[in-house]
């Protein structure tokens, strides 16, 4: 649901997909507007939700003041996000931007060892120890039992089944952001970057996150995901933050 001139998306309502999934034990409470929207089945059952934010950034809103596309994602707090895209679609951008404060990110963890070794070393000798070493941090940050914003590339279907069971554990839910950018411009990403993939990897992570997004456009989401957020890169540009609001005691 957006809020009326906030620019702020409450990621719990919305076009719920065709399949429902289980509200995890202890989850907070769905408002109207979801309640509205959503196919029940049953009284613990909602379906789950997409939401496709793409042409709302300000490059596709012609004749409207710059600025305009949404600009917050608001999730549950204790609820944990997975950001995925391709390899230079912004991922790692988006979440120092909008979530430094909760993100998790393996481009951090890498560019931490980039920093103490040698620079002639290649990456491929030290990948394995900073892969170790992010998965720590990952497994501390969720160990804290706080809200997460996880840099995700789409390949690593084990780390979403991980964060969901994660999720269940605690009571709480799983959510997917999705990074929708064209091939060649996240190839420029990496260009811009200074670090880029082979061929082979670039084509592993297109399968895999075209397989995301056709999935979440007809309503099929990732085991244990409870909703989804479309972004193209004018729509991720604008995002300025991705918030936990605490709940408020009655």
């Amino acid at each position: 649901m957006m809020s009326q001139g906030s620019g702020t998306y409450t990621t719990t309502a919305g076009v719920p997909t065709q399949t429902a999934a289980a509200a995890p034990p202890g989850a907070p409470g769905l408002d109207a507007a979801v309640l509205d929207g959503a196919v029940l089945d049953g009284a613990a059952r909602v379906a789950r939700v997409v939401r496709d934010l793409r042409g709302r950034g300000p490059a596709a809103a012609a004749g409207r003041p710059r600025g305009r596309g949404t600009k917050s994602l608001v999730f549950a707090e204790g609820d944990l996000v997975v950001v995925s895209g391709l390899p230079g679609s912004g991922k790692s951008t988006l979440i120092r931007r909008a979530a430094e404060a909760t993100g998790i990110d393996s481009q951090d963890t890498r560019d931490r060892w980039a920093r103490r070794l040698p620079g002639a070393l290649p990456y491929a000798v030290y990948r394995p120890l900073v892969r170790l070493a992010h998965y720590a941090g990952l497994r501390r940050a969720l160990g804290s039992g706080g809200s997460v914003v996880v840099h995700d590339c789409g390949t690593q279907t084990w780390v979403r089944s991980w964060l969901a069971r994660e999720a269940r554990r605690r009571g709480r839910r799983l959510h997917l952001v999705l990074l929708d950018v064209p091939p060649e411009v996240a190839r420029e990403g990496q260009r811009e970057r200074g670090r880029g993939v082979s061929g082979y990897a670039f084509a592993r992570h297109r399968r895999a996150v075209r397989r995301l997004i056709a999935d979440a456009e007809t309503g099929r989401l990732p085991r244990g995901c409870a909703s989804a957020v479309l972004l193209d890169r004018d729509a991720a540009g604008a995002l300025e933050r991705i918030a936990f609001p605490a709940t408020r005691a009655d």
